[in-house]
């Protein structure tokens, strides 16, 4: 466990905060493509059912700014409990499935 979390009073690192910031891009490039996609082609062009719901509860922008601000948040916790390699993970995953989709569908607008 000492290995996943580091305790609190570990001085900051150059490493975990950078991935955080890059963490935070990725977020906020994500919800910007999302809303871009939404607008062209409507909701029903979002795949993930949590991020669609909140649409369809709260409307395209505060359905996907509770969204966006949850997964920060979220970011923000793990980079506090010093679990850098989850967060870089993340960042990965969301460039691999939702930045690159994203940005080849909204390429292809003719």
């Amino acid at each position: 466990m000492e290995r996943l979390c580091r305790s609190w009073d570990v001085a900051d690192d150059v490493y975990g905060n950078l991935l955080v910031i890059g963490f935070m891009l990725v977020q906020c490039l994500d919800g910007a493509l999302t809303y871009v996609g939404i607008a062209t082609y409507g909701p029903s062009i979002e795949a993930n059912p949590l991020v669609s719901s909140a649409i369809a509860v709260a409307g395209p922008g505060p359905g996907l700014a509770a969204a966006k601000l949850l997964a920060a948040a979220c970011g923000i916790v793990l980079h506090l409990l010093r679990v850098h390699g989850l967060v870089a993970a993340l960042t990965l995953f969301y460039l691999a499935v939702a930045i690159v989709p994203w940005a080849g569908i909204l390429l292809m607008i003719q």
